[in-house]
């Protein structure tokens, strides 16, 4: 399926965020799906991953939440870009977070071309968690969560309410992929976000690759795990179709 791509601006509260926009050729009303970027930026992996997801028929959008600290930054897999995407990710505020994903949200729900039974989302290590706050907070349909870090930390990001303490907020249902070896998600935070989606009764799959690493997804970075990579993504496919599709 051919796919076109475009920098967009999203309108939020105070100005404008920017945001990678992909979907099929053609004028076919279709599902959206929000695609979270990692530390990096919507850099060429990020774009990669979006026009992935439109490829299998939907509209996709990567939106740039670090619009207020780093504008269209697009960091490597190396020490510098480790160093500066960790300066953004140490400034996000979880207030900001979800206005961020309320303007995308409303961004796609204002196109002509999407439709379907609800917009879902994905993201990888801090878009994974940004997805798992989306869901808790915007009433997504499906989201997947791959790798987030910190979901299960004692205070969410800028220092307010944890995001696992939001857990009962989701309406939706969600997918949670970690990776075994993944020092930065220690397997005791992994239990507590089943046990409090358990809690919850939310629709969920949390789903441990014992032998991945953080990062397993990205094909661009040493930790890339092709089995894990290939499983976590049919499943995510699989929820989207399933949720979001008339």
């Amino acid at each position: 399926m051919n796919v076109t791509g475009e920098f967009i601006d999203i309108p939020t509260r105070s100005s404008t965020m920017r945001g990678y926009l992909a979907r099929p050729e053609g004028n076919e009303i279709l599902p959206a799906v929000i695609v979270y970027m990692e530390i990096f930026g919507i850099n060429s992996h990020i774009r990669e991953v979006t026009e992935r997801v439109a490829a299998e028929g939907f509209v996709a959008l990567a939106p740039d939440y670090f619009h207020r600290t780093g504008p269209g930054i697009e960091l490597g897999y190396d020490d510098a870009g480790l160093a500066e995407g960790m300066k953004h990710l140490g400034q996000l505020d979880a207030d900001q977070m979800i206005a961020d994903a309320e303007a995308t949200l409303g961004a796609l729900e204002g196109r002509d071309d999407v439709g379907g039974k609800g917009v879902g989302a994905v993201g990888f290590c801090i878009g994974g968690h940004m997805t798992y706050l989306t869901a808790c907070t915007t009433g997504i349909r499906a989201a997947a969560a791959y790798y987030g870090g910190g979901i299960a930390a004692p205070k969410g990001p800028g220092g307010g309410p944890s995001t696992l303490s939001r857990t009962p907020g989701i309406q939706g249902r969600i997918h949670c992929y970690f990776g075994g070896q993944d020092a930065m998600i220690p397997g005791g935070q992994v239990e507590a976000v089943r046990k409090s989606l358990a809690e919850a009764e939310t629709r969920h799959d949390v789903r441990v690759y014992e032998h991945a690493d953080h990062g397993f997804n990205c094909d661009q970075r040493a930790s890339f795990n092709s089995d894990a990579a290939t499983d976590a993504w049919t499943r995510t496919l699989s929820l989207f179709n399933e949720e979001l599709r008339d």
